[in-house]
């Protein structure tokens, strides 16, 4: 084959054996042995280090290419690799840009060195804070107006109420004198009281800054000890603290400007259990004031109401201002 046309991954001297220098035919002349001319067989090389070293190297090369000429060589392919540890990589390559990712957009997740989105204090507080009905889920409580009062002038639109055995004192009448006069004199400070029946539909879920029911006592004669007035709020209350301000401040208030004594034995369950109290709106205080006995308080009763108006609006005042009631209210 002439070396012109041979493959390109033949070289021409792989092609052609290397020549041999004099002293290297001298050697295998001379392991002819007794019959010159004769080649020496491959099968049968002559003995002897230095024939066996010059048999090896001379046949290496032809070797090489008869593999080269049976079997060309090829260019090795770039092969990807598909080995499992190649397939867990790029699992975790994808996870890794995808957790990236989330936490790049997603609000409130925060990367080293930065500080979280904390609630402010005064917003977790209010979060810790029931719901105004007590139970979890329940609606809030509707703002309340600040100046809206509720005045129930006792038994009106219902009945008499008590009645002195002449017949010409009514306790209804008295009731609604006296809440009329109150509701001017809240009007006046600024306020906006509305008189209600004692049965007032508007009762149901009444929400207001407070409410006073206006009441008074028999007009039988019981003792000679059977005079003053008395004040009470539900007997289970939502915020008994607070309807306990509102129940302090009347009298204090109303003792202070009428300069009557509270007579605190003849509080009833009547007063404590008063329907009003279950009707109205649970955050809404509440109290009962029964401003006299009709029979030994009769006089004051009818003849200075203005009196009786201003001790009730004043201790109404106390509570929405939140002054001090004066404790010290027992006789």
């Amino acid at each position: 084959m002439d070396a012109t046309n041979l493959p390109p991954e033949i070289s021409p001297e792989l092609a052609e054996p290397p020549s041999q220098s004099g002293s290297e035919k001298n050697a295998v002349n001379n392991s002819q042995g007794s019959e010159p001319g004769r080649i020496a067989s491959k099968d049968k090389p002559a003995k002897g280090k230095s024939s066996q070293a010059d048999t090896t190297q001379s046949a290496a090369p032809r070797r090489r290419l008869r593999d080269l000429l049976v079997n060309p060589a090829k260019k090795p392919s770039k092969q990807r690799p598909q080995g499992f540890i190649y397939q867990v990589s790029t699992v975790f390559v994808v996870a890794l840009l995808a957790a990236t990712i989330f936490t790049t957009w997603t609000p409130g997740l925060t990367t080293p060195g930065s500080q979280p989105n904390l609630l402010p204090s005064s917003d977790i507080e209010q979060a810790l804070q029931p719901s105004p009905s007590g139970s979890p889920g329940e609606p809030t409580a509707l703002p309340v107006n600040p100046k809206l009062i509720g005045i129930v002038a006792g038994h009106w639109k219902h009945d008499s109420g008590a009645v002195c055995p002449d017949g010409t004192v009514k306790e209804v009448d008295i009731n609604l004198s006296i809440a009329n006069k109150v509701n001017v004199l809240l009007k006046k400070q600024g306020y906006e009281p509305t008189v209600l029946a004692e049965f007032d539909d508007r009762l149901s879920n009444f929400q207001a800054a407070a409410l006073v029911s206006i009441h008074n006592d028999s007009c039988n004669y019981i003792n000679d000890e059977a005079s003053g007035f008395k004040v009470t709020s539900a007997m289970a209350s939502r915020e008994p603290e607070v309807s306990a301000r509102l129940t302090a401040c009347l009298r204090a208030r109303y003792k202070q400007v009428t300069g009557m004594n509270m007579h605190p034995t003849s509080v009833t369950l009547d007063m404590s259990n008063y329907h009003a109290f279950d009707e109205i709106n649970e955050n809404t205080p509440a109290a009962i004031i029964e401003t006299g006995f009709l029979n030994l308080d009769r006089e004051i009763l009818t003849q200075h109401q203005d009196v009786l108006a201003e001790g009730i609006v004043a201790g109404i005042l106390c509570f929405l201002n939140n002054e001090d009631p004066i404790l010290n209210t027992t006789p």
